[in-house]
């Protein structure tokens, strides 16, 4: 018979050696390379996100622009009670802000603008306020500081303008401004 050399016998030992080695360094190789990918899945969804969102903003800026047009060539005379084709009567004290209704927003007026790929149209509101706003002059106050600019209005009216853009399950933005207009004669 023949005897086994020492050399030999050690050699097949670290063969067996070096494959559980490799396989571990795949192993951790392999988690790496996933947790990598999970980061750079993310960071796409944020810039997704993101973009969405100042695309809605922009949006609903330039639906707002468009309500405070719309409401200074003709301002509108809303129904004594509730809202009637995006334009809504003066609202009571206690009662629900009509831009939390979803009902009032499928009759919102759809704004004239066009800005990046929407899937769904910017929109506005609008809601008499006030009727009854007084003629202003503060040239004559004396309560006012003397170097701040000097401002006259006659007697308006006062809308509140919402403007919402974006659709559910993406980014949604609601924009408001009050707008202040001269009474039209015979109003």
């Amino acid at each position: 018979m023949i005897a086994a050399s020492p050399g030999i016998h050690s050699t097949r030992k670290q063969r067996g050696a070096v494959l559980v080695v490799a396989l571990i360094f795949l192993v951790v190789m392999t988690m790496l390379i996933l947790a990598s990918i999970r980061g750079t899945v993310m960071q796409e969804r944020m810039a997704s996100n993101l973009y969405d969102r100042s695309l809605a903003f922009q949006a609903a800026e330039a639906a707002l622009r468009d309500g405070e047009r719309f409401v200074l060539e003709t301002p509108p005379k809303p129904a004594a009670i509730g809202c009637t084709a995006g334009t809504c009567s003066k609202p009571e004290a206690g009662d629900t802000p009509v831009w939390l209704d979803e009902d009032v927003w499928d009759d919102a007026h759809d704004a004239d603008v066009e800005i990046g790929d929407l899937p769904v149209p910017p929109q506005y509101i609008v809601e008499l306020l006030a009727d009854d706003m007084p003629e202003v002059n503060i040239c004559e106050s004396t309560a006012i500081d003397p170097d701040a600019p000097c401002f006259a209005g006659p007697e308006g009216l006062r809308y509140r303008i919402t403007a919402r853009s974006g659709e559910e399950g993406r980014a949604v933005v609601v924009l408001q401004s009050v707008f202040a207009v001269p009474k039209p004669a015979g109003w």
